[in-house]
């Protein structure tokens, strides 16, 4: 409105994270609480909470082009739903969207007191789970646990048909690892809190952005020059969104945007989600993306079996933990530090370490005892387990 009548969409400045923060909780409501079914906060991983907003028609449209990604959720599909219900949006869109195809839905969450590693072992082997949502790195944790316990996730996943991930950039390579121990197709989709998905995968395994429900913008992190298409920070408008509509919001996230032609027939531009770089502190080297790590441990002979790794970037430096087996351990140190030199013309302090020193083995094989409130025990009960929820 400061703007004036035929104002253009060039003329509107961007809508920052900090200025929702600011807003935070009610300033962009833009309707009246009647119409709001629910209410949704971001994670906060990049500082304080943001409010969102959804009525039941941003809930229908939102759906909508979730539902259209390569998954193709049917009413035969069991879908475990293994991100957090509270308080982001990413598992209530997909147990909606598995809802309005008619699935089974496995509210699962993540990380919770009732969710241990073995019970969704369980899952996905006794309830016959075909298709899962989760990161991409969860995929992983699954694969451990298996491995923890003596089996194979072919056998624990052996009605997997998709794995939908979504919430981290997942590399060529790690996608590739993924599919080889479970199985399954791995399906990308990207979104956010504020947004819900803002694009996802063809049948053809291209990522596809929502361009026809989001007006997409690129900003050059140097200059700031906003484009149609390129490289660079991500800036959306939305479209079809009642309850918290967005102008020009820098969604924070490098991404690369461009058109080609898709033998899936979408004519929508293409996505390629870079993610966040880490500084260098100062030193020679570069920001580094986990991404790009990632593909190099990944491209690791499967049989090495290398699930986990860590890095620590400190001015000239780069040191990376591997969890491997000792059996191998010297060759994957070797050709991951030969790799880094390679491909990234990065030197690094390369150094292998057993299984269950960055993920222990008791993570993954405990199981997690939820107990409601007590208050009235019999003489062979432990009384002291009464009133709070422990393990």
């Amino acid at each position: 409105s400061r703007l004036g009548k035929g104002a253009r969409l060039a003329d509107v400045p961007l809508t920052t994270k900090d200025d929702l923060r600011a807003g935070y909780p009610f300033d962009f409501l833009a309707r009246p609480f009647r119409d709001v079914v629910t209410y949704h906060e971001s994670s906060g991983t990049t500082g304080a909470p943001i409010s969102s907003f959804l009525t039941a028609h941003d809930w229908d449209e939102c759906i909508d082009r979730f539902n259209r990604g390569a998954a193709r959720i049917e009413a035969d599909d069991r879908v475990l739903v293994k991100t957090p219900y509270s308080m982001a949006t990413t598992a209530h869109q997909m147990h909606n969207a598995a809802v309005a195809r008619g699935a089974l839905v496995i509210p699962a969450d993540n990380r919770s007191s009732m969710m241990s590693y073995p019970r969704v072992l369980r899952l996905l082997r006794q309830i016959g789970v075909t298709v899962t949502w989760s990161l991409p790195s969860e995929t992983l944790f699954w694969a451990a646990a298996a491995w923890a316990a003596g089996v194979e996730t072919v056998d624990v996943g052996r009605d997997l048909r998709a794995m939908v991930v979504a919430g981290e950039v997942v590399s060529e390579a790690k996608r590739r690892r993924i599919a080889e121990l479970w199985g399954a197709r791995v399906v990308e989709d990207y979104g956010s809190t504020e947004t819900g998905s803002l694009g996802g995968e063809c049948r053809m395994g291209a990522l596809h952005a929502w361009a026809d429900r989001f007006c997409l913008e690129v900003s050059d992190p140097t200059t700031g020059r906003l484009s149609a298409r390129g490289r660079g920070r991500l800036v959306v408008t939305t479209l079809h969104r009642q309850a918290m509509p967005l102008l020009r919001y820098d969604l924070g996230d490098i991404v690369e945007l461009w058109d080609e032609a898709c033998p899936c027939g979408w004519v929508l531009p293409r996505i390629r989600v870079v993610g966040r770089t880490v500084p260098s502190s100062g030193g020679r080297i570069n920001g580094l993306s986990q991404a790009a790590i990632d593909d190099v441990i990944y491209d690791l002979p499967a049989d090495y079996r290398v699930l986990f790794w860590r890095g620590l970037l400190a001015g000239d430096s780069l040191r990376l933990e591997i969890e491997v087996h000792p059996s191998v351990a010297d060759a994957a140190a070797d050709e991951v530090r030969a790799a880094l030199v390679d491909r990234l013309a990065v030197a690094a302090d390369v150094r292998a370490v057993p299984p269950g020193s960055l993920v222990p083995a008791d993570l993954l094989l405990r199981e997690k005892l939820f107990v409601k409130p007590r208050y009235l025990f019999s003489s062979t009960e432990d009384w002291e387990r009464g009133l709070i929820y422990q393990e």
